[in-house]
């Protein structure tokens, strides 16, 4: 049997190379999506050991992430009440030794997924309007010590599809070690 697996460019843009950025962030979505259905709050809460992040905790750092990168590159004020949650109720990054925010506390995989789904759908109404020459332009964004960095709008677009993609691979090993602990603690009774 054949197995065929094609990206193409979604129409509504006015560049193909960012639908395509659109396109593969999507298939990393869906993926993540798939990968993450029956996650239950017990689930989406539980921690390896204090100071770790939970996978509730990693979806929420996706969308709040997604939606601040996306200001960036729109050069335009970073609005989190978009997603209808605060910058900080992801509770990244945890202090040593400290727990999930009491925000995301009983949140059901529907909250995440709903999170997910504003910062996408804002996404792609921003840069939707992006011509070929603005994924050329530089942005400068300032790193947490004050040294300035120079971004072209592809890099971002880049690294907005290597941070889901890196979090999606830490969600997918908690799960696996969520697992294996419960396994465990079930074979040991």
């Amino acid at each position: 049997m054949t197995l065929r697996r094609t990206i193409e460019a979604p129409a509504g843009y006015r560049t193909p190379e960012v639908a395509l950025y659109v396109a593969q962030m999507d298939d990393q979505s869906r993926r993540l999506t798939d990968d993450t259905r029956g996650l239950t709050p017990a689930e989406l809460e539980w921690q390896p050991a204090p100071g770790m992040n939970t996978i509730g905790m990693l979806l929420a750092h996706i969308a709040l992430v997604e939606l601040w990168w996306t200001s960036i590159l729109m050069q335009v004020e970073f609005r989190p009440e978009i997603l209808g949650v605060g910058e900080d109720d992801d509770g990244m990054p945890l202090a040593p030794g400290g727990k999930p925010p009491a925000t995301l506390e009983g949140k059901d995989l529907r909250f995440f997924d709903d999170l997910l789904q504003r910062a996408r759908e804002h996404l792609k109404r921003s840069v939707a309007t992006l011509a070929p020459a603005d994924v050329e332009a530089e942005v400068e964004k300032r790193a947490p010590d004050g040294t300035p960095r120079i971004l072209n709008k592809r890099w971002i677009l880049y690294h907005m599809l290597e941070h889901l993609a890196g979090h999606y691979g830490q969600i997918n090993l908690l799960r696996h070690q969520y697992r294996e602990s419960h396994e465990s603690a079930r074979a040991a009774r």
